[in-house]
């Protein structure tokens, strides 16, 4: 019942920021976190940053102090603010949004991080 939008992928280079958004439509009033994963070629998905409906917010480690998750007024957009990007952060991001009763992943959008 929950749709998810992706956008804002591309290609940069290395020092440069992206900004990507999710939103989200259908029934969301069950939702408890929206965020962000990324899986690189070959790579296992791994957790980039979450917010839960109480403003918590979790950040992984290789991108703490540069990367930011938000949300909107409505709470139904996610956004991820990525700056200082570096090549290792090239992956695809998937949106993430979930209850205690189901997951749901966006489409995923390419960040390619070259010179």
């Amino acid at each position: 019942q929950v749709q998810l939008v992706e956008s804002g992928g591309g290609l940069v280079q290395p020092g440069e920021s992206l900004r990507l958004s999710c939103q989200a439509s259908g029934n969301i009033f069950s939702i408890n976190v929206m965020g962000w994963y990324r899986q690189a070629p070959g790579k296992e998905r791994e957790l980039v940053g979450t917010i839960t409906s109480g403003s918590s917010i979790n950040y992984a480690d290789s991108v703490k102090g540069r990367f930011t998750v938000s949300r909107d007024y409505a709470g139904n957009t996610v956004y991820l603010q990525m700056n200082s990007l570096k090549p290792e952060d090239t992956a695809v991001y998937y949106c993430n949004v979930r209850s205690p009763f189901w997951n749901i992943w966006g489409q995923g959008t390419q960040v390619t991080v070259s010179s």
